[in-house]
């Protein structure tokens, strides 16, 4: 148990660059099913815009952080569309693996320090008995 699983955690780390970084940019750019839901009693145009009707969708509005490095899937001030949907997709990854990788390596260091002391006691209790156990298996011998 010894042997650390770097080979695996490398690779879907590559595999998940890969993904966000090239793949990203041919995902469909139709709504999902909550904008189109959202959508439904209105009458848009070509370009997505609601000219008539009424929907939910009427009365939404920008998010707080429409205007953050990464918002709308791409990185504000690189113009081409490409470059900025993947770098922001690898942006996103390794900031997701930053924080997830360090959150497991505190738990994981958290938890091994009960386990040492935990580990070193039992060794001494086992010590322990296998002396006790000497003495006993010793002791009908000498009676004898």
């Amino acid at each position: 148990m010894n042997k650390r699983p770097w080979a695996f955690i490398v690779g879907g780390l590559l595999v998940a660059l890969v993904l966000a970084g090239v793949v990203s940019n041919y995902a469909s750019s139709h709504p999902d099913g909550l904008d189109s839901s959202l959508l439904k009693g209105c009458t848009v145009d070509a370009d997505d815009n609601i000219v008539g009707g009424s929907c939910p969708a009427q009365q939404a509005k920008d998010h707080e952080l429409a205007d953050s490095p990464l918002a709308d899937y791409g990185v504000r001030g690189i113009e081409n569309g490409f470059l900025s949907t993947g770098l922001s997709g690898v942006l996103g990854v390794l900031l997701t693996f930053a924080i997830g990788g360090g959150a497991f390596w505190l738990l994981r260091r958290r938890s091994s320090g009960g386990a040492v002391d935990g580990a070193s006691s039992g060794a001494v209790a086992a010590a322990g008995r296998d002396a006790s156990a000497e003495g006993t298996a010793s002791a009908p011998a000498s009676r004898s």
